[in-house]
């Protein structure tokens, strides 16, 4: 479990992020949601370590943050930002091999281990049959499968997700997060994914997490905040929540 305790973080003269108290599961999808600024992105860059906490405490697995080592934390936590890496001249299976340097080092030998690793990650995230194809040709749905699947192979415990369908279209948002949801679940791996979508934050996430202002608003099932009173408090805007006339599921308009 990630455990945060009275972390906040400022930037000169502004807080970013308010002192908040915040515990985020082991297995299973974990959703943080709010307006633009809310502090979602700023979140994850602490848990991620990008960004060194202004005060107060992050825990993982019982252990502060701060005590792990480089190689010690990327063995642990695995992190997408919302721009990764160029990949230019880089092949699917060259770019998912990536994910085993916490394991060997940049010069260490690659060995059989680290071979599976990477034929097991590509497999599950169904980017196998392309392996040997430049990654800059692939779609923008598939380039996502396939930086998902240099983080399995990096075989951690959490998987630290920035905005990961921000650049895809309706149909491959689905994709993604299905897929996201999908190994969570199958290889009990935490995640805590940024989303901007509230229904599609409902539908895939386990867990979510509102923020306003920096601030913590609320925690939760999707059940307990997809109601009108919540996610106008969260946006600020008028808002109705429906059920799915095929599934039921809660579903959120702006009125």
């Amino acid at each position: 479990m990630i455990v945060l305790e009275q972390v906040h973080f400022t930037l000169g003269h502004r807080t970013l992020l308010q002192p908040l108290d915040l515990q985020l599961p082991h297995g299973q999808v974990c959703g943080l949601i709010g307006h633009n600024g809310s502090g979602k992105s700023t979140l994850v860059k602490l848990l991620a370590r990008q960004q060194p906490v202004s005060g107060g405490q992050i825990s993982v697995d019982g252990r502060a943050l701060g005590s792990y080592s480089s190689r010690e934390f990327a063995q642990r936590v695995a992190y997408l930002p919302q721009q990764p890496a160029t990949t230019d001249q880089l092949t699917v299976r060259e770019l998912v091999r990536f994910g085993r340097q916490p394991w060997h080092g940049l010069l260490g030998r690659f060995g059989d281990i680290d071979r599976r690793a990477v034929e097991r990650a590509m497999a599950l995230t169904q980017v196998d049959h392309y392996a040997n194809r430049m990654v800059e040709s692939l779609s923008g749905g598939e380039r996502q499968r396939v930086w998902l699947a240099a983080l399995i192979a990096q075989q951690t415990r959490y998987l630290l997700l920035d905005e990961p369908t921000s650049a895809l279209d309706v149909a491959h948002q689905v994709e993604v997060l299905a897929l996201i949801r999908q190994l969570s679940h199958e290889l009990d791996l935490g995640v805590v994914v940024v989303l901007h979508d509230i229904n599609m934050a409902a539908r895939y996430c386990d867990q979510l997490v509102a923020l306003r202002e920096g601030a913590l608003l609320r925690q939760g099932s999707p059940h307990e905040l997809m109601n009108a009173a919540t996610l106008q408090a969260i946006y600020q805007l008028p808002m109705e929540v429906f059920p799915h006339p095929v599934t039921g599921e809660p579903v959120s308009v702006v009125l």
